[in-house]
C-alpha cells in the first residue's frame, strides 16, 4: 500500500482521543523543572480567522515546537510506503505545520515587528513504539525522522533529551509571556505596550468556560477579574458565540477607565470584532433603557427601581455582565435577576449566590503593604502627603475619605503645602478630570482606579468590603488613619499588619 506523502501527513487528529494522550502527560510533568510552558488545544486568533493549535512548547533557552498529535499503529503502517510531492520533503513539510508556521511568524510581525523564535516540529504517535518504527519501510522512515517523533514507549527523559536535541541553549530569548502573549491574545493582560502579563490558570479556565443562566464569578483582591471579564468578552465576540455583551460597572468613571482598557486589548490583539456589539453601562444608565423601552420617565441622579420594572423582561444583550456585584445596591441585584431571565446573566462576587466560577491566584507578583496609624487622622493625612510628595508624582497618591474630609484637605493642601488637588467626581467622564494631580476621592468613586499609595480616612463607617476594594486598586502601600480603634480596623490588622 503506497501513501502519497502530502496526503498521508494530512491525516486528521481525534481531539478527544488527545486529550488523554499518555505522551501528553509526560509531557505536562516535564514543565515545571525544565522551564517549558504550554499551551494544549487553543486557537490563535489573528483579524478575522481562528487557527486551531493541538500542542504548543516554549522552551525559553531554545524556541517553540509544535506538535501534531498521529494516531496511526504499526498495523496501519506495517505494509506502506511513502511517495514523495512536488515541494514536500518531510514532516516538516506538512500543510498543518506550515500554516502554523505561518500564522506565527505573521503574529509576531505584527505585534513584535519580527519573525519572532525559531520553531520545531514534532510528531505525536501513541499508538507506535520505537522498536515497530525500526520495522517500518525506509521510506516511511525518511518521511518521518525518529528523532522527531514521541512514540508510545518514549520516557520523560527521553523526551526532554529529544526537545533539547533540536537547538542550542540561548539565553537572548523573549520570556514565555512575551511568546505567548503575543500569540494568545485571548489569555493576555496587556497594561501597557510594555508590560503583558499572561492569564494564569484559573482566568484561563474562567475564560474557555460556557455561561449559561445565571452564574457567580468569585474573585478576590488583585486577581484580574476586570482583565478576565474583559478578554471573555472579546474571545465570545470574536468567535461570534455573543450577539451583545453589556457590562455593568458602578459609576462613570469605572466604565470608561474599563472600556478604556478594552480598546487597550483590542489594539494589542490586532482582531476584528463589533465594537457595536459590546457595551459598559452604569446602573442608572441601564435602567433608563428599561425605562425609555416602557415610556416612562428617566433617571437622573437616585437610583429607584419601580415595581412596574420588575415586572417587564428586558433583554438589551444575550450576556449580560455585573461587575462589583458585592458593592451594587442589593435592589439592582435582584431587579436584574428578575427582569433579564432570558439573558445569561454573570455576576461577579454577588454574595448571595454560590460560585459557579473562581479566580483564586493574582496575576501581580507584589503584595500591597499597610500602615496602621491610631493618630488624629486628619494632622497625620496633611503630614503624609507632604512626606509623599518629597518621593512620588502627586497623581501616584490618592486620598480615600468622606465629603467633608475631602474639601477641608483640597483646601489646606492648597494653602499650607501648595498642591494642587483633585476632588474626584465619579460621575462625570474622564476627560472632565484633573486625573495628573493628588486625588481626593470618596469611597463610592475608587472603582477601577489604580494607584501606588492610598491614605483610607473615615474607616469605620465604611462598608468592610469597600475598605478591601481600596486595598485592591493599591499597588504600593495603604496607609489606614483612625483615631480609635473599631472592627474594621481589628480585622483589617488581622489580614494585613503581617504583612
Amino acid at each position: 500500500m503506497k501513501f502519497p506523502l502530502f496526503n498521508f501527513l494530512k491525516a486528521k487528529e481525534n481531539a478527544l482521543d488527545a486529550l488523554n494522550s499518555p505522551t501528553l502527560k509526560k509531557i505536562k510533568s516535564l514543565q515545571e523543572q525544565n522551564n517549558i510552558s504550554l499551551f494544549f488545544h487553543k486557537e490563535i486568533f489573528h483579524h478575522t480567522l481562528s487557527y486551531p493549535i493541538t500542542l504548543i512548547l516554549y522552551d525559553k533557552l531554545r524556541g517553540l515546537y509544535i506538535f501534531e498529535i498521529k494516531e496511526w499503529s504499526f498495523d496501519d503502517l506495517k505494509d506502506a510506503t511513502a511517495t514523495k510531492t512536488e515541494n514536500s520533503q518531510s514532516a516538516e513539510d506538512s500543510l498543518s505545520f506550515s500554516k502554523t508556521h505561518k500564522i506565527i511568524k505573521q503574529k509576531f510581525n505584527e505585534l513584535e515587528h519580527n519573525d519572532g523564535v525559531a520553531i520545531f516540529n514534532y510528531l505525536i504517535m501513541d499508538n507506535l513504539s520505537s522498536l515497530e518504527y525500526e520495522n517500518l519501510d525506509d521510506s516511511l522512515k525518511a518521511l518521518l525522522p525518529k528523532e522527531k517523533i514521541l512514540f508510545s514507549d518514549s520516557r520523560e527523559e527521553e523526551i526532554i533529551q529529544k526537545l533539547q536535541n533540536a537547538a542550542q541553549e540561548s539565553f537572548d530569548l523573549p520570556s514565555p509571556q512575551q511568546v505567548f502573549g503575543t500569540l494568545f491574545i485571548q489569555y493576555t493582560i496587556v497594561e501597557n505596550k510594555e508590560c503583558l502579563h499572561l492569564c494564569n490558570e484559573d482566568q484561563i479556565n474562567f475564560i474557555d468556560a460556557k455561561i449559561s443562566g445565571v452564574t457567580n464569578l468569585k474573585a478576590p483582591l488583585k486577581s484580574g477579574k476586570s482583565y478576565a471579564i474583559l478578554l471573555k468578552s472579546i474571545k465570545e465576540l470574536f468567535k461570534q458565540e455573543r450577539q451583545k455583551i453589556i457590562i455593568i460597572k458602578p459609576n462613570m468613571i469605572a466604565k470608561e477607565i474599563l472600556y478604556k482598557r478594552f480598546l487597550e486589548l483590542l489594539e494589542h490583539a490586532i482582531i476584528e470584532i463589533d465594537l457595536m456589539a459590546f457595551e459598559i453601562l452604569t446602573p442608572t444608565e441601564y435602567l433608563n433603557r428599561h425605562l425609555e423601552k416602557l415610556k416612562m420617565p428617566l433617571l437622573k441622579e437616585d437610583l429607584i427601581i419601580e415595581e412596574k420594572l420588575l415586572k417587564k423582561q428586558f433583554h438589551p444583550a444575550d450576556l449580560i455582565i455585573c461587575d462589583d456585584a458585592d458593592l451594587m445596591p442589593k435592589s439592582f441585584i435582584n431587579y436584574l435577576k428578575k427582569s433579564a431571565s432570558k439573558a445569561d446573566l454573570l455576576f461577579v462576587n454577588e454574595k448571595n449566590l454560590e460560585e459557579t466560577f473562581q479566580l483564586s491566584k493574582s496575576y501581580q507578583s507584589t503584595d500591597t503593604k499597610a500602615v496602621f496609624h491610631q493618630t488624629n487622622p486628619y494632622a497625620k493625612a496633611l503630614h503624609l502627603i507632604f512626606s509623599l510628595l518629597k518621593e512620588h508624582d502627586p497623581k501616584e497618591i490618592v486620598v480615600i475619605s468622606n465629603h467633608q474630609t475631602r474639601q477641608n484637605l483640597q483646601e489646606d493642601l492648597s494653602t499650607y503645602i501648595k498642591e494642587e488637588a483633585t476632588l474626584l467626581d465619579a460621575s462625570q467622564h474622564l476627560i472632565e478630570q484633573k486625573l495628573e494631580t493628588l486625588l481626593l476621592l470618596s469611597y463610592d468613586d475608587i472603582f477601577e482606579m489604580r494607584v501606588k499609595h492610598t491614605l483610607l480616612i473615615d474607616i469605620c463607617s465604611q462598608e468592610l468590603a469597600i475598605l478591601h476594594y481600596a486595598f485592591g486598586i493599591t499597588q504600593e502601600r495603604v496607609h489606614l488613619l483612625y483615631e480609635e480603634e473599631c472592627d474594621h480596623i481589628k480585622q483589617l490588622k488581622e489580614e494585613y499588619e503581617s504583612n
